[in-house]
């Protein structure tokens, strides 16, 4: 009896899991990612936005900060402009927050973002893709213990990072009928207070902050295509030799 008891809270205990994925994957559409990892410039700025507004609770614990030198930064930008949790450039991008103390504020310790935009990636779309929509759909809700709610991220326990530049907003549904029964439809923002940017200077940063998680979670990846590309080449120019080799080794056989 005990065992059918144990047996049935397990199942219960899986249901309410699998329940629980299905419903964190349903919501918005993820909007596509600028995906330019091999943009100098916009990998600089998405650089200055992450030590300056990530760095401060999320660690990046697998990057050193003079591997940004392979984004166009010399050693002197990087301790004068990125190097605030340490004084030496080839530390590890670590928080000096507590995690027991973060534990305690946030409800749990927040993640290590070095892999973030390789971890996140589902039917919605690449990780990229994922980062870049819910670093968009923050809005005000203060029915929650932070004041903020996310659209791709249903009662996101972080507040918005950003909200200084993006300002405040709040989404706007629409209301149809589908199968005999009204649905809210989300249609667009509304913006209740203006940050210190536009909204299109606001989605510019946060692709650049994207792009640079994209290439902080694989710092080699232009040159792996590069280099694959090269690779194709020579393996299709060596097919053909073979095949010519073939062909004039058998000629006279047939």
């Amino acid at each position: 009896m005990k065992m059918m008891k144990k047996l049935t809270a397990g199942l219960a205990l899986a249901l309410s899991l699998v329940g629980g994925v299905q419903a964190s994957t349903d919501g918005i559409n993820w909007d596509k990612a600028p995906g330019k990892t091999n943009d100098p410039a916009s990998l600089q700025n998405g650089a200055k936005l992450f030590v300056n507004y990530c760095l401060n609770c999320h660690a990046a614990s697998f990057m050193r900060f003079n591997r940004l030198t392979d984004i166009g930064l010399t050693e002197q930008q990087i301790k004068d402009n990125l190097l605030f949790p340490t004084d030496k450039v080839g530390d590890t991008m670590r928080v000096s927050v507590d995690p027991k103390q973060a534990a305690q504020w946030f409800g749990a310790n927040p993640p290590d973002l070095t892999l973030v935009a390789r971890s996140r990636s589902g039917h919605g779309g690449s990780g990229a893709d994922y980062l870049y929509t819910y670093l968009r759909t923050y809005y005000r809700d203060e029915t929650k213990p932070t004041g903020w709610n996310n659209l791709a991220y249903p009662n996101v326990a972080m507040p918005n990072p950003l909200w200084e530049l993006q300002g405040e907003r709040r989404p706007v549904y629409d209301t149809v009928e589908e199968h005999g029964h009204e649905v809210h439809v989300f249609k667009g923002w509304e913006q209740v207070k203006p940050g210190t940017m536009t909204p299109l200077q606001y989605d510019q940063a946060v692709g650049d902050l994207v792009n640079y998680l994209q290439w902080m979670a694989e710092p080699a990846q232009n040159s792996r295509v590069r280099v694959g590309v090269w690779v194709m080449i020579f393996l299709a120019f060596f097919s053909f030799i073979a095949w010519r080799l073939n062909v004039a080794y058998w000629k006279d056989i047939k």
